[in-house]
């Protein structure tokens, strides 16, 4: 059948440009029993604090990895209500690997914020990233988590870096990770936080700065920050069969391409794991955040005449009757 009338759209052009960083969130909640019980929860707590605490220039992306159908209604309406800007998505589980590429390749950004879908981040946290980044070129991946155990990952890059660091560039080293972040960590993933800190009680944290900014010398793969272009190499070939990562070949990549993994010394970045405890639950009030009522960012205001109360009662018959009229349509 011949084309009826010319699309609208064919001379518009958009005011919408990229914005330098895409947030990447990787969601996959398979159901909402058992260790997911309360995964759905998270999930919204954790979006909720990218809205209201990333005001650095960035656009959201989500990829709906084999979700639960609640899970993906949720997330389609937050894609409908502008809160999320992309939403891509697979009805089956392709694994953790496989999604990030697909969502690093979609990313319009240049540079890419990977976040797990149980991960809270804390005001400021993009800032607080980009400028560790932007003082250490150097760096392939900077997390927002300051980590003791993310220094026993490869870390070649880093020695060669000790061996002649940059003239302008200091390195500290002492104990600067506080103890109650550590025992967070563990309790999130499935540690004893005493035996942890048991364990971890002689290691040293290594520090460096450069230009008054200061970074840890090692980074946490469950939220960091990369240039896009060294995060699709640092990425496996090909497809990968793993269902879970395991993410630490992504640390080994960064490492083997003689490139630093840092973290910011303040904790922009915690790992919740699956369960909101009351101790959780009371620190996310602090932050102003309510797994229940998750936030919503405005869409694009329409045309001044369709935002007169009524008009669009008006306005959309006689747009569609004239459409008829002029193409000639029965």
């Amino acid at each position: 059948m011949a084309r009826i009338g010319i699309s609208p759209t064919r001379k518009q052009t958009s005011s919408y440009r990229p914005a330098p960083v895409t947030v990447v969130v990787l969601v996959h909640i398979p159901y909402l029993e058992g260790y997911f019980t309360q995964r759905l929860d998270i999930l919204k707590a954790v979006l909720q604090a990218i809205v209201q605490h990333t005001t650095y220039p960035h656009d959201l992306l989500v990829f709906n990895n084999g979700s639960y159908p609640e899970v993906g209604n949720h997330l389609e309406a937050l894609r409908h209500n502008g809160t999320v800007d992309y939403l891509l998505g697979s009805h089956r589980n392709i694994g953790q690997f496989n999604a990030i590429r697909m969502a690093f390749e979609a990313a319009p950004g240049d540079y890419v914020a990977y976040v797990e879908d149980d991960v809270l981040l804390y005001p400021g946290w993009l800032q607080a990233e980009m400028a560790v980044l932007e003082a250490f070129p150097e760096a392939g991946m900077v997390s927002g988590a300051p980590v003791r155990m993310a220094t026993r990952l490869p870390h070649r890059a880093l020695e060669a870096w000790l061996q002649n660091p940059p003239p302008d560039a200091e390195v500290r080293r002492g104990r600067f990770v506080p103890d109650a972040w550590e025992a967070d960590w563990a309790e999130s993933t499935g540690r004893d936080p005493a035996e942890h800190l048991a364990a971890t009680q002689d290691w040293e944290d290594l520090v460096l700065v450069r230009n008054g900014v200061e970074a840890f010398a090692a980074a946490s793969h469950f939220q960091f920050l990369s240039p896009k272009e060294v995060a699709l190499q640092a990425l496996p070939e090909g497809w990968f069969p793993k269902l879970m990562g395991p993410l630490e070949r992504y640390d080994e990549a960064i490492d083997r391409m003689g490139r630093l993994r840092l973290a910011t010394m303040q904790r922009y970045a915690r790992h919740l794991g699956n369960a909101l405890t009351p101790a959780l639950r009371a620190d996310l009030e602090d932050l102003g955040i309510d797994p229940e009522a998750p936030a919503f960012r405005q869409r694009e205001r329409p045309h001044w005449l369709l935002r007169i109360p009524g008009s669009g009662r008006l306005l959309w018959p006689l747009y569609r009757y004239l459409f008829r009229v002029l193409h000639h349509v029965e």
